[in-house]
């Protein structure tokens, strides 16, 4: 356990994008889905698929989409605009997803971790020369994103989506309704993702259940040359009741202003209460700053109970996939996006083929799960362990001091592979990890809560 324990730290220009006019070929078109057998061929027409929401997930979904041969319709509300967010992502998205490096803000080498004690433990000395964790905006990332995704094809609509509406037979498509400028329109397509974040209307349409969802809240700070030369390459993350009562703080250095926020889900009314927490533990970095923007948005806390029904996907926060303790998000939306994106290419045949709920079943929600699913459950049960006081805090910034936990932790981070330890040191490290947790009482208490 102790060797995963340090994957708990997460570090953590305008919208290329115009409104444009509708086109004719968006208007509704009527065609019938045949379903007598498997994976019927389609006649005349390519696969139609419409993409709800422009971030991560849905312009790489879209981006796979179009350049498997499959007709796709990316539609987004807001290009210019960004959730709050912590723009960190792993070394191995830039490859993975083709990231130019001009798009990076800060190539961050250096990370603290405060405790409620105020004990920092520098958590930057494994990286090797090469390695780093990229800082940039997300309105920036998105922007690009999408422009790669319609120069493959994808059609991108700036509009606000309303409904979906489900067909009463399978053999009817789904209608995607809009609105533009307050023109409703409408577009029938064959398979839906749904890409639209924590409030997704896609999986209310498809009654994919609830999720617990926390509240990220953060201000952008621009401060003057000599202070933000002090974050040029550091980033912070503090924890302690101050700041939340079962998450972290944090402050992430950008192009020409430092991130500073906070979130919570047992406690998402006192949100400001907290976030005058982690301003009060950096008033002296960051005192003469000027807030230029101030963001908040749900952040969704596990797996929805269902990701697929029909001929309808769920992917990024819409699915729930951000995890506990980091609260990292960026990868895990864009990755599932690229392989919903792909199981669709797939089991249609690039296109020429109808699919159904068992293909995306089978070609994405299987694969994912097997993938990632541990993960998620893993750093839920470590977020339990050690948010749930000041005590179990100091435990875990203590062991985030260790060379050992830093060098693991980057290599499962930065890569998103599974790090190939030392057993002596995964056993030292196990011993390490409960006799902290014994000063910290937690074991105890456990035990005592479940009647031992």
């Amino acid at each position: 356990m102790a060797t995963t324990t340090a994957q708990t730290h997460h570090l953590l220009p305008h919208s290329l994008f115009k409104p444009r006019k509708t086109s004719p070929s968006l208007k509704p078109k009527s065609f019938i889905i045949s379903c007598n057998s498997n994976n019927p061929h389609i006649s005349g027409r390519k696969l139609r698929a419409a993409v709800i929401g422009g971030g991560p997930a849905g312009s790489s979904a879209a981006e796979a989409l179009s350049s498997g041969g499959i007709e796709t319709f990316l539609i987004e509300r807001s290009p210019s605009g960004a959730k709050p967010c912590g723009g960190a992502i792993p070394l191995c998205m830039l490859d993975e997803f083709s990231i130019p490096l001009d798009l990076i803000d800060r190539k961050v080498t250096q990370m603290k971790i405060i405790s409620p004690s105020n004990l920092t433990v520098d958590f930057g000395k494994t990286l090797k020369p090469h390695e780093y964790i990229a800082m940039l905006r997300r309105e920036v990332l998105d922007s690009f994103l999408r422009s790669r995704a319609e120069s493959n094809g994808a059609n991108i609509i700036t509009a606000l989506f309303t409904h979906l509406e489900v067909p009463s037979s399978p053999n009817a498509p789904y209608i995607v309704h809009y609105n533009i400028n307050g023109s409703k329109q409408s577009l029938s397509v064959d398979v839906v993702i749904g890409a639209d974040g924590a409030n997704s209307r896609v999986a209310k349409s498809i009654d994919a259940g609830n999720y617990n969802y926390a509240i990220a809240f953060q201000e952008r700070i621009r401060l003057s040359d000599d202070k933000m030369k002090y974050y040029e390459n550091l980033a912070e993350m503090y924890v302690g009741n101050d700041i939340s009562p079962d998450f972290y703080g944090w402050v992430f250095p950008k192009c020409d202003h430092v991130a500073v926020g906070t979130g919570t889900v047992c406690s998402k009314q006192d949100i400001k209460l907290y976030q005058n927490g982690i301003r009060e533990r950096v008033k002296e970095k960051i005192h003469g700053g000027k807030v230029i923007k101030v963001e908040a948005h749900p952040i969704p806390e596990h797996p929805r109970p269902r990701r697929v029904r029909g001929r309808v996907a769920l992917v990024g926060d819409s699915a729930g996939y951000v995890t506990k303790c980091s609260g990292e998000g960026i990868y895990f939306a864009a990755k599932s996006g690229r392989m919903c994106g792909e199981a669709i290419v797939r089991a249609s045949m690039n296109g020429e083929r109808m699919i159904n709920e068992g293909d995306l079943k089978r070609e994405y929600l299987k694969k994912w799960d097997a993938k990632y699913i541990n993960t998620f459950r893993f750093l839920d049960l470590l977020q339990r362990v050690f948010y749930g006081n000041n005590a179990a805090r100091e435990c875990l910034v203590e062991l985030c001091g260790n060379e050992y936990v830093q060098r693991m932790t980057f290599e499962s981070y930065l890569y998103k592979r599974i790090a190939d330890g030392d057993r002596w040191e995964d056993v030292k490290m196990a011993v390490s990890t409960v006799g902290s947790l014994i000063r910290s009482k937690i074991i105890g208490r456990e035990m005592e809560r479940v009647g031992i």
